[in-house]
């Protein structure tokens, strides 16, 4: 369900991707901690890409992160090229339009309104995949706490200090969050170890480039706004990967996915520490009750399935 959110690498559970080798000081903070690691990862790296705008804009600071990523991704993976039909490019052009769109959107999103209810609001897109995916009845249940939690922040008074156009770009990289974990699992049927996420980076990277251009301009050939762009990668997609990654090693991926739904409150936390965003107590609550709402999905998932989709972060 949560985050990615997100705008991050995707896991596909049918792939098992090379990572880097990892200093034993990361493995001893327990698969748990790994988890809970990358979440704060994710979340207080989009809080220091909020402080970037200012430098490059919103299109400017996607089009930094996905390519700082996809060279990254694309050094550690190096992805064979030949040999792939025409379907699986098309998988990996799919999944990397998803990415970019995911991302666009939810960084747009952010400029406008504050981090926790942003992705409060973009776990709506997984979790009606989610609950769409299980077709049982108790989803209306999580279906009804998760619109509970929507009416707080709308009818209950919490949009009232929102811009309706960022909760709108909120919404949307939800809908692209739910199409990037449908396109990541496909990509990973499609090709070895962790080839197509890095390919669908590149592809996400390229496509935004000339968005960033037109948007930022010279501004993105700034020495200290390419650093900050990096750092944003680093934090938002390299660093939480590999941690997840080593995590699922230990982890069976019900836990993982139930500590993934959290994200939000780790959102709001990032906010307030870095950005100075509080939460009023309409806000929390509501954050509280799409967490619950996630959590519930993504039990009720497992136990019809006993192998659930992860949940992955789509920011």
């Amino acid at each position: 369900m949560s985050t990615v959110k997100s705008p991050r690498a995707a896991h596909p559970t049918s792939a098992t991707p090379k990572s880097p080798r990892t200093p034993g000081r990361l493995t001893s903070l327990g698969p748990v901690g790994l988890v809970l690691a990358g979440g704060v990862s994710v979340q207080f790296g989009g809080a220091m890409a909020v402080t970037l705008m200012p430098r490059a804009g919103a299109p400017g600071v996607v089009t930094l992160r996905l390519l700082a990523a996809a060279v990254v991704l694309l050094l550690a993976c190096r992805p064979r090229l030949r040999g792939h039909s025409r379907a699986d490019w098309g998988t990996v052009v799919a999944f990397g339009i998803a990415m970019g769109a995911m991302n666009g959107l939810f960084y747009e999103a952010v400029a406008r309104i504050p981090l926790g209810p942003a992705v409060t609001l973009e776990v709506l897109g997984p979790l009606a995949l989610s609950v769409l995916a299980s077709r049982r009845a108790i989803n209306a249940l999580w279906a009804g706490l998760a619109l509970a939690g929507v009416f707080l922040l709308g009818g209950g008074g919490g949009f009232s200090s929102l811009d309706p156009t960022g909760v709108a770009f909120a919404l949307g990289a939800g809908a692209m969050w739910a199409a990037y974990i449908v396109f990541s699992a496909r990509t990973g049927r499609r090709f070895p170890q962790a080839d197509g996420l890095a390919l669908a980076m590149a592809v996400a990277a390229l496509l935004f480039l000339p968005i960033g251009i037109a948007s930022a301009g010279t501004r993105l050939l700034n020495p200290t706004t390419v650093a900050l762009g990096s750092a944003v990668a680093l934090l938002s997609s390299v660093l939480p990967y590999t941690l997840e990654l080593l995590a699922l090693r230990r982890l069976p991926a019900s836990t993982f996915a139930i500590l993934m739904s959290l994200e939000p409150a780790i959102a709001a936390t990032a906010g307030f520490l870095i950005l100075g965003q509080a939460l009023s107590l309409i806000e929390a609550a509501a954050i509280a009750l799409v967490i619950a709402a996630s959590i519930g999905a993504v039990r009720t998932q497992i136990g019809r399935t006993k192998t659930p989709a992860l949940p992955v972060e789509g920011q």
